[in-house]
């Protein structure tokens, strides 16, 4: 120990000096090698090399592109000479073919230095495989939504009266009444250079073709502007798991309606938002400028905390691309659907949009439904997000959770993208897949499949930190409300809160029970409460797997005792044989012959009086196999009765008799006393008049 502090405490001479104290190492000396201006003008082949890994890490932490700047590096002044500038495109077009990337010049601009360009590299992905990228539209009606939406994807102009929204429209109503009432889905595909690959043909798009020849798919998730769609708004916010929304504003009548409600939903659940402004050719100047000042102001207001930025040209695009996900920057497109002014640089904005999640396919597969179909020779088919793992066909996954919280294995018939077969989905990625033998009518929105290394339990109960946005007056326990986790959508009750009350403002840990079905949630899922004028935001902390699971078998044990006793009583009537079905078609000709009550005659009425006891002792003793001698007096008894005329017996000793013999029945076989049907008589209502 002396030995280590005499060696502390005896400095070398370079220290002495205070020469190379803070000198860098040859690590340091290499990196900065690398992050500097001029890697790229003459690399060595070991720079070469490193220079290849460090862009292939960047492209794969993209999910397949990224955005690459030379002319800037660590401690320099930005900017290369014209032939310095030549050298470095020169190997970095070398490093991206040798990672088969295309490298596209997106700008070059000057700096203080000389130049800066600017390059987007992206990944060439085979022809059944693309990046996608899901972007929510949303805003106020009449904001211009769908028809924006059918200018970008058919390439068509508006001609002003709403041509272009026609062609996205799924219901007739909606084309009666110009408002989307669903969730619509629409394509947008970029190939590798960033060039729009949709092209109609006879008014249609072929999604396959699309697919087909895109590196990267843009989808649109069109959803409701008006107030009373509200819950379609939300459940496509929350199950359709946008990266990003685009809020659509019409320049003639401002911040109004349903804008702000829609970010502030966007903003609850931590979307990316960017604003286009649209309708700019019908709007007055003075109007324009009311609007975008109010715009704004809603922005940079407290609640909301964005940077506006008007995007006016391509250098805008390229800035606000880069640091769109990563700052608070919120960028404002001005376009109109007439004229087709600024919708160049909107397309260029979508095409250097790249995904803000991380998906790892090494982890066990979870898919959420968000819609069910059944396709004609095809059979059960459920479209929603991959969340996290990889499928691919002919697995075998759990489906689930159902009404008693169980999971059912199933098998993957087929896997669609984009209407495009394929054999795999990966994680982020959106599908469809046909199931093998199950209904339609057993499946819901909001369950999940997964695999079955994840072990999934459903729950009823859940804990979350829910944060009221509004409410007119208090909220307290046994309240209800809808809540929205994901692709689940049901009514929940609240049990109890870590305050009495709650208002408008308040925070505060909150657990809810589910009222219909257990569902299957995870800690950290985003969910929104609302109910009418209601909202509350919030994150599921916590579930209560074992009161979900008590209640799961609860209910199994109670259906199970169900089944045996339908069972039963199915075996019981079965056993029944002819006699049953001989009264069941005696009782239908009665019906079907039946004449004018005032042409009957009493003794038609005695007739069918006396079968009706005949064929019920019958049944009653053909149901057991040993009769006892109560049960043969019985039956000999309601024979006798049956030969004799109405004359000398009278209704009331018949039906006596058919009750003795019921009652005799009764006491040998009482195991399907509760489930077997009670012998038929007459109401006094039917009796016939003299």
């Amino acid at each position: 120990m002396a030995t280590a502090v005499e060696t502390l405490q005896t400095p070398t001479d370079d220290m002495a000096n205070g020469t190379n104290l803070f000198a860098p190492d040859d690590m340091d000396t290499e990196m900065s090698a690398l992050t500097s201006k001029m890697a790229l003008v003459s690399p060595t082949s070991e720079e070469y090399d490193s220079l290849a890994e460090i862009i292939k890490a960047r492209v794969e932490e993209g999910q397949g592109e990224n955005i690459y700047v030379i002319g800037i590096g660590e401690g320099d002044k930005p900017g290369l000479k014209d032939e310095d500038l030549e050298a470095s495109v020169a190997t970095l077009q070398s490093i991206a073919q040798s990672l088969g990337l295309e490298c596209v010049c997106l700008r070059v601009r000057q700096a203080e230095k000389g130049k800066v360009s600017e390059f987007l590299l992206r990944k060439k992905v085979a022809q059944q495989d693309f990046m996608e990228i899901r972007v929510a539209v949303v805003g106020n009606v009449d904001a211009g939504k769908s028809t924006l939406l059918g200018v970008l994807t058919h390439g068509e102009l508006d001609n002003g009266r709403g041509i272009a929204r026609q062609k996205l429209f799924r219901h007739k109503h909606e084309m009666v009444s110009g408002r989307t009432s669903s969730v619509g889905n629409d394509i947008l595909g970029f190939d590798v250079a960033g060039n729009v690959v949709n092209k109609p043909e006879h008014g249609n798009l072929d999604w396959i073709k699309i697919c087909e020849q895109s590196s990267k798919v843009i989808t649109f998730i069109d959803l409701a502007g008006h107030e009373k769609y509200l819950k379609t708004t939300v459940f496509g916010m929350t199950g359709h798991a946008p990266d990003f929304a685009m809020l659509m504003i019409g320049a003639n009548a401002g911040v109004v309606g349903m804008t702000k409600e829609h970010l502030r939903l966007a903003l609850a659940l931590n979307v990316p938002v960017f604003v286009v402004v649209t309708k700019i050719d019908m709007c007055p100047p003075n109007v324009m400028q009311d609007t975008m000042k109010l715009l704004q102001r809603m922005l940079k207001s407290s609640g909301c905390r964005k940077i506006p930025v008007l995007v006016q040209n391509k250098d805008n695009v390229v800035c606000t691309a880069t640091n769109f996900t990563s700052e608070r920057m919120c960028p404002i497109f001005q376009v109109s659907n007439v004229t087709g002014e600024n919708l160049g640089l909107l397309k260029m904005f979508l095409n250097l949009l790249s995904t803000r999640h991380k998906y790892d396919v090494t982890q066990p597969a979870e898919f959420q439904i968000d819609d069910t179909f059944s396709v004609p020779g095809v059979g059960t088919v459920v479209s929603g997000t991959l969340l996290r793992g990889l499928i691919k066909l002919n697995d075998t996954i759990l489906l689930g959770p159902d009404s008693l919280g169980q999971f059912q294995s199933i098998v993957i018939k087929s896997i669609h993208r984009k209407r495009m077969p394929v054999k795999e989905v990966r994680g982020g990625q959106t599908a469809s897949f046909a199931l093998k033998k199950i209904k339609r009518s057993s499946i819901r929105k909001g369950m999940v499949m997964v695999s079955p290394k994840r072990e999934p339990k459903a729950c009823w109960e859940f804990q979350g930190e829910i944060l009221v946005l509004h409410h007119p007056t208090t909220i307290s326990v046994r309240y209800q409300a809808m809540v929205h986790v994901g692709s689940v959508r049901q009514t929940a009750s609240i049990i109890s809160m870590s305050q009495e009350t709650l208002r408008t403002g308040d925070k505060a840990l909150v657990r809810f029970r589910f009222i219909k079905n257990p569902e299957y949630l995870r800690t950290d899922m985003k969910m929104v409460f609302r109910e009418g004028r209601t909202k509350a935001v919030g994150t599921v902390t916590q579930l209560f797997l074992q009161t979900g699971n008590n209640n799961s078998s609860t209910g199994a044990t109670n259906n199970h005792y169900t089944r045996h006793q339908r069972s039963g009583k199915k075996s019981h009537q079965d056993g029944s044989g002819q006699a049953g079905r001989s009264q069941s078609n005696s009782q239908k000709q009665n019906k079907k012959g039946r004449r004018p009550r005032n042409h009957k005659s009493p003794y038609d009425y005695s007739q069918q009086q006396q079968q009706q006891q005949h064929s019920t002792v019958s049944m009653t003793a053909a149901s057991d196999g040993s009769l006892t001698t109560g049960d043969h007096a019985a039956t000999s008894t309601a024979s006798a009765l049956s030969s004799l005329s109405l004359t000398s017996i009278s209704n009331t000793t018949a039906a006596g008799a058919a009750t003795t013999a019921t009652a005799l029945h009764s006491d040998v076989d009482m195991d399907f006393s509760s489930s077997s049907p009670s012998s038929p008589s007459i109401p006094a209502s039917t009796m016939p008049r003299a």
